[in-house]
């Protein structure tokens, strides 16, 4: 079969994207794994389907991780997404909505960047028992669409993020399902630097758009620290993480707004 799809980026984090709205395409776990494959495939970390919607939204979002497993939500993803479906649309676009399985999302189109209104979190532990060998730092997670992990380190440049991330994404604790993993640094006065070990990828990625909203959540919970919080990741871009603070662990609101590029389309035949 010939596929035609697009490619791009949100901050580094990479994408297959293929229209499926007409639901003729049915690709198995092996096909998205192959697609996502940077040596035989067209390469990505994760692969964004387009759908029609069932409910009240424009469309519907699917998700696939690299190793062809679907997941929840990808907040880089949804900015592409939300950046391609309003393309679709035309462009005097400026807002699109879409059906995820974390809840309906809807991006707002601001130029070169994209802003993404987040469903609220869940599932907030800090100071998770959790032990790691060799990483001396409290261990927080909370669910910002996918389950994450979050530890503010000392040193983040040379932090072994494959080693720790996987140790962490495999705990016992985040059993069956694993979680994704991230590492943070404060840089400044409602700044941080964060790389993030991603599940699924089973690897760093350069940016993992739910794992800055789970980071500058958590920073807000240590520090105090108001909105927006700005996030540098390894990608090389600084984005933005806004909320409404309900109460003391209850947050509502949530945004993330950075750039979505289109890199290039083409057909592969798979």
């Amino acid at each position: 079969m010939n596929l035609q799809f697009h490619k791009m980026n949100g901050s580094g984090n990479d994408f297959v994207v293929i229209d499926n709205r007409n639901l003729d395409l049915s690709l198995t776990r092996e096909q998205i794994a192959l697609l996502c494959d940077r040596q035989r495939g067209v390469g990505a970390d994760g692969l964004l389907a387009v759908e029609p919607a069932e409910k009240n939204a424009d469309f519907k979002f699917r998700y696939y991780n690299a190793d062809g497993g679907e997941a929840e939500m990808c907040g880089n993803g949804a900015r592409c997404f939300g950046k391609y479906t309003a393309s679709l649309m035309g462009e005097d676009t400026t807002e699109v909505s879409f059906e995820t399985i974390a809840g309906t999302l809807r991006a707002e189109i601001l130029g070169d960047d994209i802003r993404i209104a987040m469903s609220d979190p869940v599932d907030l532990e800090m100071y998770a028992p959790v032990s790691i060998d060799g990483l001396d730092c409290p261990i927080h997670s909370i669910n910002t669409g996918v389950p994450h992990t979050v530890a503010f380190v000392d040193d983040l440049e040379n932090l072994d993020v494959i080693k720790y991330g996987a140790l962490l994404r495999y705990h016992n604790h985040y059993s069956p399902n694993g979680t994704n993993t991230n590492f943070a640094f404060v840089t400044g006065e409602s700044h941080i630097a964060i790389r993030t070990y991603e599940r699924g990828v089973e690897g760093e990625t350069l940016a993992c758009g739910t794992g800055m909203t789970a980071c500058a959540l958590i920073h807000n919970l240590l520090t105090k620290a108001s909105s927006p919080i700005k996030v540098d990741v390894a990608g090389g871009d600084t984005l933005e993480i806004g909320f409404i603070k309900a109460s003391e662990q209850v947050f509502t609101n949530v945004t993330l707004t950075g750039p979505a590029e289109f890199v290039f389309d083409g057909t592969i035949t798979i």
